[in-house]
């Protein structure tokens, strides 16, 4: 048992049921941006009784408490990031893998100068190919 993880869920507000609980110990640590149903092939592998609809009530749950950020990368495609630092996402346009960029790695413009807007946060979303290292 991650008695870490059942701490950190209490201290979002969230009840740590062992289904929450399942679903927070997948989708908080990984490194990757699954989408609802792959966090769902992967939890009910320990849970195998657990349902679809559990996985997405608890997801925007995590998103609701600050736990996790959902992100709407192209029509039709959700992905849930455990990362909450302010950071840009690289998409593989060939195998459609999503990668982290440091926030530090991309120039952007002051968004201040947008009139008749609050931003409450951005982030740039590239897409392309990754080039080959030579050796």
């Amino acid at each position: 048992m991650n008695l870490e993880l059942i701490e950190r869920l209490k201290e979002a507000g969230v009840q740590p049921s062992a289904q929450r609980l399942a679903v927070a110990e997948f989708v908080l640590e990984t490194e990757q941006h699954p989408s609802a149903d792959q966090v769902l092939e992967q939890v009910q592998n320990a849970l195998p009784m657990l349902s679809r609809a559990t996985v997405y009530n608890t997801l925007h749950l995590f998103v609701e408490k600050g736990l996790l950020r959902q992100l709407v990368i192209s029509e039709g495609r959700v992905v849930f990031d455990p990362r909450l630092e302010p950071h840009h996402h690289f998409i593989d346009d060939e195998t459609g893998d999503i990668e982290d960029v440091p926030w530090s790695a991309v120039k952007v413009g002051d968004v201040t100068g947008l009139k008749g807007y609050e931003v409450r946060e951005y982030m740039v979303v590239m897409r392309g190919t990754k080039v080959k290292k030579r050796r």
